[in-house]
């Protein structure tokens, strides 16, 4: 299976990889994050080539996870903002640093805390069932696939074969 061919496939998982799954797109979605908006910015923060930087930025603008404002005329310059499908995508950033802070080694400590404006306190994502509010984790759920998904998989373990 290509990579290109992410996008067609009958899984969620698979589908969000292709639109922001490579490394590119998550560290500019991270600084979206921490509102650094503008491209020089955005560029100076990665290390991406402007180039790069660009192609990137239309894919998440025509996936719709971004839009420009400008705020410069002359000459014309741009801010990227984060829209509403943009915003969903922040328990996937969050994840991917509180997988980071514990599983490398910080000598001195994580190097980003999130704050809970509501309470002051320090916090951490959790995940929790939608109906009842247990935390959840892998050990407690069961996945069912849908006949599209199945009918797709047999599809492809037969190809392999």
């Amino acid at each position: 299976m290509s990579i290109t061919n992410l996008d067609s496939l009958t899984c969620s998982i698979a589908r969000t990889v292709a639109t922001v799954g490579d490394p590119w797109s998550l560290m500019i979605l991270k600084e979206l994050f921490l509102k650094n908006c503008r491209f020089g910015g955005i560029q100076a923060m990665t290390g991406i080539s402007p180039h790069l930087l660009s192609v990137r930025m239309r894919t998440l603008e025509s996936a719709g996870i971004v839009c420009r404002h400008t705020y410069l005329e002359r000459p014309k310059r741009y801010e990227y903002r984060l829209t509403e499908k943009g915003i969903d995508l922040w328990p996937l950033i969050i994840t991917l640093k509180e997988w980071g802070e514990r599983w490398h080694e910080w000598p001195s400590g994580a190097p980003l805390q999130l704050r809970h404006k509501s309470c002051g306190h320090e916090m951490q994502l959790k995940l929790a069932c939608s109906c009842c509010g247990d935390v959840v984790g892998p050990r407690d759920v069961t996945s069912e696939m849908s006949g599209e998904m199945v009918v797709q998989r047999q599809a492809m373990a037969i190809a392999q074969n």
